[in-house]
């Protein structure tokens, strides 16, 4: 699957791409919508910081509560790091910024795993008043270990999730946290975590608060759900979201076989290449306690190849 659309909304609000003039056209309110600063990848250098000084002369940034970083100056070239900085040195103007989505591109501007990122925890230390954090591209993605008292969400969409990111998020402190939706990817895009590696998260030590978790699109769907059938964290979850992956026979198998889900309020499973007798199971365990299920299958993609093994795809890879 490519990433053909742009986020709709972020931090509940509707999301306002800022005119590359902005003081030419009317505005919404500032803190009505979450603001997209974005420019036409190499269009100009420095453009997006450019834009971003354009957003901020025009805009009661004291009032703007959310922000969507789209396209930068050739992102598959470049991580955010200029973009950031000035994220960061216009902090003292940005007081009521509660959510950040770094990386909103769609495939036709840079694909998911091109789009170059960096540490991207400055950003959480320089706002530990945010409470919503995202963002989109694997390479060069590194996430270090660290607390931060008032995120509530926290969203990495990749076509392949290092283990050193997979790894400091499990070792970070985040007692605020409710959501949590990690894209692990493929191999061939970089993904090389296994299950014992999401044990702290999986755990659930350090979330005490986690409700939503998403561990998906992932080559080793199946492992991932053997993890989570037996997991503490499970417990005290309201969704579960194991989408976008290859999940087979073997992993439904583990789900149903693990401990009891139908304490859930959803269990998200689309995107699959579970048999329709299986599928069946699920719904028959789940559905009369009241779990709603999401079986759809309808964008799945898999052939056999000339030896006559299979071959299966994640949702969300190059």
């Amino acid at each position: 699957m490519a990433l053909y659309e742009h986020l709709s909304e972020l931090y509940g609000l509707p999301a306002f791409t800022c005119p590359e003039n902005p003081t030419a056209v009317d505005l919404p309110a500032p803190d009505t919508v979450a603001w997209r600063i974005a420019v036409e990848i190499e269009e100009e250098e420095d453009g997006w910081r450019k834009q971003f000084e354009r957003f901020c002369a025009a805009v009661d940034t004291t009032r703007v509560r959310a922000l969507i970083v789209g396209p930068w100056d050739e992102p598959f070239d470049n991580g955010p790091d200029a973009e950031i900085e000035a994220l960061l040195a216009a902090r003292d103007r940005l007081p009521a910024l509660r959510a950040l989505f770094l990386g909103d591109m769609v495939s036709e501007e840079c694909e998911l795993s091109w789009i170059t990122q960096t540490d991207v925890t400055t950003v959480l230390r320089g706002f530990p008043e945010l409470e919503e954090f995202g963002v989109r591209g694997g390479t060069g993605l590194a996430f270090p270990a660290l607390r931060h008292e008032h995120l509530r969400s926290l969203t990495v969409q990749t076509g392949g999730l290092p283990v050193a990111v997979v790894r400091g998020i499990g070792a970070s402190d985040l007692p605020a946290l409710e959501h949590l939706d990690l894209w692990l990817g493929t191999s061939w895009y970089g993904a090389d975590s296994e299950p014992a590696d999401l044990e702290p998260i999986l755990g659930g030590a350090r979330l005490p608060r986690l409700r939503h978790l998403a561990l998906r699109n992932s080559e080793i769907q199946d492992a991932v759900a053997a993890a989570v059938a037996a997991a503490p964290v499970v417990a005290r979850l309201e969704v579960l979201d194991l989408s976008m992956g290859v999940l087979t026979d073997d992993g439904a198998t583990a789900l149903l076989g693990g401990q009891p889900l139908t304490h859930l309020k959803k269990l998200d499973l689309h995107h699959h290449y579970i048999t329709e007798p299986l599928q069946q199971r699920i719904r028959a365990t789940l559905e009369p306690a009241g779990v709603e299920i999401d079986l759809d299958a309808s964008d799945t993609d898999e052939y056999e190849d000339s030896d006559g093994t299979v071959v299966r795809y994640v949702a969300a890879g190059e």
